[in-house]
């Protein structure tokens, strides 16, 4: 399992260049990101938790690209250079506000399970983004009242507890949803890099 971390046990950990270890990823990687944003505040206040973010890395080998396959706010699910977050987030000329660890699964997977995995997140690529479901996940933690709504929309855990389980891989919920949390406490996850 990852051991259980602050945002200011983050911001402590050494930042690796990118350049360094970008032939060392792989797909299959997971990115974890601990914003700074309003938006990721409320997520990692809800969920008690240092990341307000998870994403899968998805290299192509054959095009020497590293790609991040996520579901984003008023976006929906997509896939974006990893590169875009250490330097052009949101097309602003500047590096994504927070940090960002990158993770594996500490198992050994075929390749042919891990394209499952992102064969389904590039089938639902374009698929909107859930906005309404972090203000359902609120109610549920507030009020402990309610179950998810099953939908064809997602939020970003919920994209890559799905992508993953076409894998075989299954990340199990301690309650009626899924956030980056839930992925991070996973006992087969191993951090490898903080990159920002």
């Amino acid at each position: 399992m990852a051991t259980p971390i602050t945002k200011k046990q983050i911001r402590e950990l050494p930042v690796i260049p990118y350049e360094k270890i970008r032939d060392h990823l792989k797909t299959g990687h997971i990115f974890f990101s601990s914003g700074s944003y309003t938006f990721s505040g409320i997520i990692q206040k809800l969920t008690k938790s240092a990341w307000s973010h998870v994403a899968i890395v998805y290299k192509d080998e054959e095009l020497g690209r590293v790609l991040i396959l996520e579901a984003e706010p008023r976006i929906g699910i997509r896939m974006i250079p990893l590169s875009k977050y250490l330097t052009d987030y949101k097309g602003k000329k500047r590096p994504y506000k927070g940090q960002i660890v990158l993770a594996k699964l500490n198992m050994s997977l075929e390749q042919e399970k891990m394209n499952k995995a992102i064969c389904f997140g590039l089938d639902e690529l374009t698929r909107p983004y859930d906005n309404w479901e972090i203000f359902r996940i609120m109610t549920r933690i507030l009020f402990r009242i309610g179950k998810r709504e099953k939908n064809k929309n997602y939020i970003c855990s919920e994209l890559v507890r799905d992508a993953f389980a076409k894998a075989g891989v299954v990340f199990q919920m301690k309650d009626t949803y899924i956030s980056p949390q839930e992925i991070w406490s996973d006992e087969r996850i191993e951090m490898k890099y903080r990159i920002l």
